[in-house]
């Protein structure tokens, strides 16, 4: 186990304690349960519409009738989607009743321009072209991703998961003092993976190889830290070291970040209690 070998995928979030994790895509079945709520919704909206356009255009010429028509499908196709996936920041009433989430590619939440996208595309793809386009892109994309998804750079994710980490590694207590102290470098995300893995596998590798890949972490670790550990001091306990200082230093910047963001940037309206 080398950090040649322990990699973040592109689609991969990390961590202050470097834990690749990448939200739960809806699986293909969720999908199609969340897209069938939302097309049978639309059916209804559209049989109002068509219910409602001759008492509208009650007396008036073919134009008419034809412009309200088109009115009422930018509506009930369009804008009725894009609206109720922005306002609630990617949620339809499929997604709704089936635990799902639209979320954007980097895991932000989406906005206008996003909802609009998948709308747009949706129409073709869903409605147009009975939604074999929108089966097979969901089919071949890692993240079940529908052609929508794709021009708009978001995916479907599951809300309803329990994300669950381990205990992140103690500071050992011998090494407490040389690491509030020591310049502990910005470690490549291969190699912060790879010293927490490690750290928390170690029991469970054979004697030779937890003194071997110890051994080589360490004195890759090594370069990036000044100054070096105190002489006599176990590898492994400075690899926790390592990682639980990160964390901690992590955690520091975050908290002082968000202080930052709150002074600077207004509260966004959606997210303040009603009074």
């Amino acid at each position: 186990m080398s950090s040649s070998t322990v990699g973040v995928g592109a689609d991969d979030l990390v961590t202050g304690e470097a834990v690749a994790l990448e939200l739960p895509a809806a699986g293909i079945a969720l999908h199609a349960l969340s897209g069938f709520l939302d097309v049978t919704v639309a059916i209804l909206a559209l049989m109002i519409a068509l219910f409602v356009t001759p008492l509208i255009t009650q007396g008036a010429d073919d134009a008419v009738f034809g412009a309200v028509t088109t009115v009422l499908l930018v509506m009930v196709f369009v804008v009725l989607p894009t609206s109720l996936e922005t306002l609630t920041r990617g949620r339809s009433v499929g997604k709704f009743a089936t635990g799902l989430r639209t979320v954007r590619d980097d895991a932000g939440p989406i906005g206008f321009r996003h909802a609009l996208t998948r709308a747009l595309v949706g129409f073709v793809e869903i409605w147009l072209l009975f939604c074999v386009p929108a089966l097979v892109s969901g089919l071949v994309s890692s993240k079940g991703k529908r052609l929508g998804d794709h021009a708009a750079g978001t995916y479907v994710v599951r809300e309803r998961v329990h994300l669950s980490l381990p205990p992140p590694p103690m500071m050992p207590r011998e090494l407490a003092a040389w690491a509030s102290a020591a310049d502990i470098a910005r470690l490549p995300d291969g190699l912060a993976m790879a010293l927490r893995q490690f750290v928390m596998r170690a029991p469970l590798l054979s004697p030779g190889s937890r003194a071997a890949i110890g051994v080589q972490l360490y004195d890759e670790v090594l370069t990036y830290l000044a100054p070096a550990p105190p002489a006599g001091i176990h590898p492994e306990l400075v690899l926790a070291a390592v990682i639980a200082d990160r964390r901690r230093r992590d955690g520091i910047r975050l908290r002082r970040d968000a202080t930052l963001r709150r002074r600077l940037i207004p509260a966004d309206p959606i997210d303040s209690p009603p009074r």
